[in-house]
């Protein structure tokens, strides 16, 4: 289990540099950033992945990763027998 979130944490964090790398070059220095533009863009995409993100991981620690069967219970009899003399 370790070795799956390491996995997929190492991944995200390369895969953030893929991302982050700018198609249009730098900002240009004395230039708005563009936060007018980023707050305007859709971001339903990332608000469904990042719930899918949620739901998993609270599934995934509901389910509490425990494989031991219930507990039976134990069926007790007692038999009783006369004899006759």
């Amino acid at each position: 289990m370790r070795i799956l979130i390491a996995a997929t944490l190492a991944a995200s964090l390369f895969a953030t540099d893929l991302l982050a790398a700018d198609a249009m070059g730098p900002l240009a220095p004395g230039k708005a950033a563009g936060v007018k533009n980023a707050q305007e863009e859709d971001n339903t995409v990332l608000w469904l992945v990042g719930g899918g993100v949620a739901v998993a991981a609270i599934a995934l620690v509901a389910s509490g990763g425990s494989s031991k069967p219930a507990a039976a219970a134990a069926a007790t009899t007692t038999a009783t027998t006369v004899t006759s003399t």
